[in-house]
């Protein structure tokens, strides 16, 4: 018969062992997450947001970003890229982008 003592022990290097891996696997996706929206970043926005074009802010401009996003909110700014404006097309040049997209390329260009 299996003792207590050794059933627990084995519980727990199972609960560790799983709990490094997701640790892991869950940087590993941030980390890819992150290439991927830089990457939509160089092939979506950056035409205009590298270089300030057509008025665009610059990405890494955080103070001009975090003055737009508290005076209009973030909410609004993705409509505001999903409906396009003035001078930017709707969706910005990504046209498969989600709402959690358009978020995440606001922020990586906030900072």
């Amino acid at each position: 018969m299996v003792s207590i003592n050794a059933l627990f022990s084995h519980t727990y290097r199972v609960l560790v062992g799983s709990g490094a891996v997701l640790l892991l696997s869950s940087a590993i996706m941030t980390s890819a997450n992150a290439a991927d929206i830089a990457a939509t970043y160089d092939n979506s926005c950056a035409a205009c947001h590298d270089s300030g074009a057509l008025n665009a802010i610059k990405k890494g401009d955080s103070a001009k970003w975090q003055q737009l996003i508290k005076q209009k909110s973030m909410p609004t700014l993705i409509n505001s890229v999903k409906s396009g404006m003035t001078q930017m097309p709707a969706g910005g040049l990504c046209n498969s982008c989600s709402d959690d997209d358009y978020r995440k390329l606001i922020e990586y260009m906030s900072k």
